[in-house]
């Protein structure tokens, strides 16, 4: 027993050698591989080169070195091998090397890979699900778009197609929520983007307010507003439902929570052309006319962007012209 023991033992002493002595190699023999675009050959290579590593106790200068190039190389490999099939508009494959070289990234600390592969899947799912969304099948454009979109946000081509695809679904809330996201990234960078989104949030909002009109629903108005992760918007939903309800004092009361939520002069404006209106319909009958009146002039006055700047120059004009 005790011989067979030391023969053990000098045997895992010569497998920890073998792995010293032919990690680098191995490498090499990878590199070679690929170099020469043998990419799915150099990979399992890669990972022998990267486990051998972790048994070494102490690993010497060129270990180090072949260690620190795998983990670059086989990232690599797994991007070129996702680029050949994506070119063979094989996306589902190509977003699946992606994916992993994208982890792999991650794994290692290599930031700016784990983003570009992210960004190669996001292409492919965008890629796979143009057909989809060209044709009018949205709920399979919904679906591959999602995938898409979970890998890189900041596609916004893809993230439009997607809102698009929610919203022709008659899925508002969920075409809300990406359209919202793309209008809150940076204007410097994604300028074009975010004003398509914000148009389209306007135009579907303006749809489904439209239907609620018809019932004369004004509390699903509300309702729906409070749904909404742009709080401006819901809150110039919210003013302009309690006008149809002739809720007056309510719409006054929301003025520091309206002005506060909006993050444009145009929507600050809005606001404050809702509240003028407010006063102005307050005015007739009160026993403080003065006062509601001098209100809407301030509130009209502080109206300088958007749609109702004229119509809120005619109202100061009218509130303050002299009684004939």
């Amino acid at each position: 027993m005790k011989r067979l023991f030391l023969t053990l033992v000098a045997l895992m002493g010569a497998t920890t050698l073998f792995a010293q002595t032919d990690m680098v190699a191995t490498f090499q023999q990878a590199a070679t591989n690929a170099k020469a675009g043998n990419f799915a050959e150099a990979i399992p290579q890669l990972d022998e080169v990267i486990n051998s590593y972790y048994d070494l106790e102490e690993p010497d200068a060129n270990q180090e070195k072949a260690f620190g190039m795998a983990k670059k190389y086989i990232v690599l490999c797994y991007n070129k091998l996702g680029g050949r099939a994506y070119n063979a508009k094989s996306y589902d494959e190509a977003a699946g090397y992606f994916t992993e070289a994208a982890n792999l990234a991650e794994l290692y600390d290599n930031i700016s890979a784990m983003n570009e592969n992210r960004q190669f899947v996001g292409k492919c799912f965008e890629a796979k699900g143009a057909n989809a969304f060209n044709t009018g099948d949205y709920a399979t454009a919904i679906e591959v778009f999602s995938k898409g979109y979970e890998a890189d946000k900041f596609n916004t081509s893809m993230a439009l197609n997607l809102a698009e695809s929610f919203f022709r679904s008659n899925q508002y809330h969920e075409g809300m929520k990406i359209a919202s996201d793309i209008a809150a990234l940076n204007p410097e960078k994604f300028g074009e983007a975010v004003a398509e989104a914000q148009a389209k949030m306007d135009m579907y909002t303006n749809n489904e307010v439209a239907k609620l009109q018809q019932a004369n629903d004004y509390d699903g108005i509300i309702a729906m507003a409070e749904q909404l992760s742009d709080a401006g918007m819901a809150q110039k939903l919210i003013l302009q439902a309690l006008y149809s309800k002739r809720e007056f004092d309510k719409m006054i009361a929301m003025e520091e929570e309206a002005i506060a939520a909006q993050t444009t002069d145009a929507g600050r404006s809005d606001v404050y052309y809702l509240v003028g209106v407010a006063y102005n319909e307050k005015i007739e009958g009160s026993a403080n006319a003065e006062h509601m009146k001098n209100q809407a002039v301030s509130a009209f006055r502080k109206v300088t962007a958007g749609s109702n700047v004229e119509n809120a120059k005619a109202a100061v004009q009218a509130l303050t012209a002299p009684a004939k």
